[in-house]
């Protein structure tokens, strides 16, 4: 899914884990909890929207991508302090296998086109396994258009979640 879906979802479990535990396991819970809620959060996104191809041609891709990059950005801008902690750990999967692991790599592929070099590394493979074992029975809809409705509710849902919890953008 997207990242403010990931983001919002962040926030969600930082703010349980601090109001029902007690530090250290706040901090711990919430970085446990975080980074299981991507592995989650990327299983489901079958079911939404989320073409693995970039789609330049096709213009309602460009319109919700243009919203949607948008949208994470702003999340990003305005939940970092105090929810950074979970911020980065909800994230850390697309931040390790895309900005860092693949421009290694395909840095490498260019001088050994046939090498394997950081394969095993990703992180999304945990993502493929736990899809295959838990959720390969949820529909693909990655192609269909419809799909932002449901990565839209959720977002929404979480929206609301959040609101319910007086979500404050300061540290007390």
């Amino acid at each position: 899914m997207e990242t403010i879906t990931h983001n919002l979802i962040a926030v969600f479990i930082q703010i349980l884990c601090f109001l029902y535990f007690i530090f250290p396991w706040n901090v711990i819970f919430t970085i446990i909890f975080a980074f299981i809620s991507h592995i989650i959060v990327d299983d489901l996104s079958f079911i939404t929207y989320h073409t693995p191809d970039f789609m330049k041609d096709d213009k309602f891709w460009l319109i919700w991508h243009y919203i949607i990059y948008a949208l994470s950005l702003f999340s990003f801008v305005i939940f970092i302090i105090p929810y950074g902690l979970s911020l980065l750990f909800a994230n850390i999967v697309d931040l390790w296998d895309w900005f860092i692991l693949r421009p290694i790599q395909k840095k490498i592929k260019s001088k050994n086109p046939d090498s394997k070099w950081g394969d095993k590394y990703y992180f999304h493979q945990i993502v493929d396994w736990v899809r295959l074992k838990l959720f390969n029975w949820l529909p693909k809809r990655k192609y269909k258009k419809s799909g932002i409705l449901i990565e839209i509710s959720i977002i929404i849902v979480f929206s609301i979640l959040l609101g319910m919890l007086n979500v404050t953008l300061v540290i007390d």
